[in-house]
């Protein structure tokens, strides 16, 4: 394992490897038989030029550019990390575009850019338990953007089978060709400007629960074994006696 991550953050390495993962995402949709449920309201809401925030979870990536129409439109946010890096190029096949960064770890930068992309009207993807966990729990950062920028949450969660599901600390999905596939898009979460700190906690919960609830049913109507949120964080005991 330590000889693979090495290899690839070598270029030609990690470019070929993007490569070779693109024509293998393009295989398992072209022979599989996928369905898209839900969609109608995001892509109304984006096409009469209003922005949104696309949620998904991390272990479910790679392949939601084909349950969304405006994918060439979207920026996705990423990690600085290899896997980041990983996702970056192979997503680059699709025509879709990365930001660098995090909302939760020092991406003041990337913060920036995702906030001038929504304030023109754009879209933009994250995955709020990326880019390292807890698996399946939301950071605060992209219930901030929203509330920053007024631009709704819309959950998207996918789901096949057969599939390969890697022991990675996200339990990273990965369809096989010939599969049957699943798409399913939750109502829209909106967060006033004047949120105060308790109501962006619950948002912020109601936004993990909402997106939990999707990929289980996703799972289930697939005929999988639900992949379980890892424990939450642990909550410093000074914080939670303030």
């Amino acid at each position: 394992m330590r000889i693979l991550r090495r290899t690839t953050t070598i270029d030609a390495v990690q470019a070929i490897l993007c490569w070779l993962l693109a024509q293998y995402i393009r295989i398992a949709w072209y022979t599989g038989r996928w369905q898209v449920v839900g969609a109608e309201g995001p892509i109304a809401h984006f096409e009469s030029g209003k922005p949104l925030i696309i949620a998904t979870w991390h272990g479910r990536l790679l392949m939601t550019p084909f349950g969304w129409r405006h994918s060439n439109r979207t920026h996705i946010l990423v990690s600085a990390h290899n896997d980041g890096r990983l996702i970056s190029r192979t997503l680059a096949h699709f025509s879709a575009q990365t930001i660098t960064g995090s909302t939760r770890r020092g991406g003041a930068d990337a913060l920036r850019r995702l906030h001038k992309i929504l304030r023109d009207g754009g879209a933009v993807g994250i995955t709020p338990d990326g880019p390292r966990g807890p698996r399946m729990r939301v950071s605060p950062g992209i219930v901030q953007l929203a509330r920053l920028t007024g631009a709704p949450i819309f959950p998207l969660a996918f789901a096949a089978r057969p599939c390969h599901i890697f022991d990675s600390w996200d339990r990273f999905v990965l369809p096989l060709p010939f599969c049957r596939g699943l798409y399913l898009w939750g109502d829209p979460i909106e967060i006033a400007r004047d949120t105060d700190k308790a109501q962006m906690e619950e948002v912020r919960q109601d936004l993990e629960d909402k997106l939990n609830a999707l990929t289980r049913r996703a799972d289930t109507d697939m005929g999988l074994v639900p992949i379980d949120p890892a424990p939450p964080p642990r909550v410093p005991s000074d914080a939670a006696a303030s």
